[in-house]
């Protein structure tokens, strides 16, 4: 029987473990070389009064066992602040225990704390059993949004005024 499971914020401690989540995501995915990211840039931009994202671990009797990684968003439209979730991700031994569910909670009493009133997220479409989580916990597909990304090179281009 699990003794204890704790959600709290992550530390710069935590940055080699939140690499470590990261890279089993992928690998669950069957995406790891799309993982490029080093613990490095987990400890620069994810600490410190200019981060660019928010942790929160799960822990286990004292061990890592889940992340949730997030950053604060906002719509125009209502007006409001919300959350966007970027990962979520609960150890395989730990599956099963609520831990999922309860960094989500957490995250939303972040954001809510902050004057936030929605949060979004996006999941792999072959991720079956993590949109039957969202969906038991009201986090609804958005049938009308779609995703759209600029990565590499056509990012570089946005972002200096060059033709693709």
């Amino acid at each position: 029987m699990i003794a204890d499971i704790r959600i709290r914020a992550g530390k710069i401690e935590d940055a080699g473990a939140i690499h470590r989540a990261i890279l089993a995501m992928g690998r669950g995915l069957d995406m790891a070389d799309k993982v490029t990211c080093s613990v490095d840039d987990y400890r620069r931009f994810g600490f410190g009064p200019d981060a660019a994202f928010g942790s929160l671990i799960a822990e286990v009797d004292g061990g890592f066992a889940g992340l949730c990684l997030f950053f604060p968003i906002f719509s125009t439209w209502r007006g409001r602040p919300g959350v966007f979730v970027q990962d979520l991700y609960v150890d395989d031994r730990f599956r099963g225990l609520g831990i999922g569910e309860r960094l989500l909670r957490e995250v939303a009493t972040w954001s809510k704390a902050r004057g936030g009133d929605y949060l979004r997220l996006e999941v792999d479409g072959e991720n079956v059993p993590a949109q039957r989580l969202y969906e038991r916990l009201g986090i609804i597909w958005q049938t009308k949004d779609r995703a759209h990304a600029a990565y590499g090179g056509a990012f570089v281009a946005l972002a200096e005024g060059l033709e693709i």
